[in-house]
């Protein structure tokens, strides 16, 4: 602890004075001196008080002060969750190849107008749906089911809309056209056409050969029609068998407990190191509720790396692949 004190200089008394006077003037001194003593001590002792509080306000600030909240930002900082932070950074990097599709039917009155997919009160969208880019030429990989409506339609009247996001984060929307389906597989490749600065992010696939359950896996779609929406969970089970649209079995489905509802179909089923590992494809609902039991499947992704390259390269007219 650190104590202050106080100096002070005495007057000298006058040389010219008289004895009885330098005796008085020496008393009076003397007087001074003890009563400047006396304040002196106090002075000390107050001094030595205040160093000490103010040693004491250094050492333990007030709760509310600017470092005590510093120092709670910096501790919630500290406790951020990890497995957090890599869930955020999975979804910012692969949602940029995720796509969203509305089937449409136009009215038959506008039937060869180029305005029907510009917000014309003709149109009436049939189903929403995902999908994800599989290569910067504007290949998207979906499901059957989600175009099936446009892939058989006679009339013309039907039209498929794609909504996707360049690589500098701007969305934009495209007419896509139909280059192959496969009922068998639900699956099927739709087709954009990307020029000037639309440079479209193809996703990023893996295997899904070497799946473990218990594996934590991201859905990513648009159920209901809101885009971009983030489920979690973990691979629940695999080889599973489910029905394809054409009533034959799809064997080798990956089941999963990541929520997948309407609209959510086509979308990437993705793996902790944001590779894609099935497409997004069914759901048990509870019955009466269309609400997901949780019990979902996706489609293998080695199972669509076989297909996909034969649909882009041999892909017929649609009426011609039955």
């Amino acid at each position: 602890m650190v104590i202050l004190s106080t100096w002070q200089l005495l007057p000298s008394p006058s040389s010219s004075s008289s004895s009885s006077s330098s005796f008085q003037s020496s008393e009076e001194t003397y007087s001074n001196l003890s009563n400047q003593k006396l304040l002196t001590k106090r002075q000390i002792l107050i001094l030595s008080t205040s160093t000490l509080a103010a040693a004491s306000f250094t050492r333990y600030p007030f709760p509310n002060s600017a470092v005590a909240l510093q120092q709670q930002q910096q501790q919630q900082q500290d406790y951020t969750d990890p497995d957090e932070v890599r869930v955020v950074q999975i979804f910012q990097e692969t949602s940029p190849s995720v796509v969203f599709i509305k089937d449409i039917e136009v009215a038959q009155n506008s039937k060869g107008s180029d305005t029907e997919l510009n917000g014309d009160e003709n149109l009436k969208i049939e189903g929403t749906g995902s999908g994800f880019v599989w290569d910067k030429l504007g290949h998207i990989v979906t499901n059957y089911h989600v175009v099936a409506k446009f892939a058989i339609d006679k009339s013309g009247l039907h039209r498929c809309k794609a909504i996707l996001v360049n690589t500098k984060g701007i969305s934009f929307s495209r007419d896509a056209t139909l280059v192959g389906f496969d009922p068998a597989y639900d699956l099927a490749v739709l087709k954009v056409d990307i020029e000037g600065d639309n440079e479209i992010k193809p996703a990023s696939l893996g295997t899904s050969r070497e799946l473990r359950v218990g594996q934590s896996c991201f859905a990513i779609g648009s159920p209901f029609g809101y885009e971009n929406t983030l489920t979690t969970g973990v691979v629940s089970g695999l080889g599973r068998e489910i029905p394809s649209p054409n009533g034959q079995a799809i064997r080798g489905a990956i089941q999963t407990d990541a929520a997948i509802n309407a609209g959510n179909s086509g979308g990437p089923l993705i793996d902790s190191y944001g590779h894609v590992i099935g497409v997004n494809t069914a759901t048990f609902t509870r019955k009466g509720t269309g609400v997901s039991s949780g019990v979902n499947f996706a489609i293998p992704i080695d199972t669509v790396l076989r297909t996909v390259p034969y649909l882009i390269v041999y892909g017929t007219p649609y009426n011609d692949r039955f």
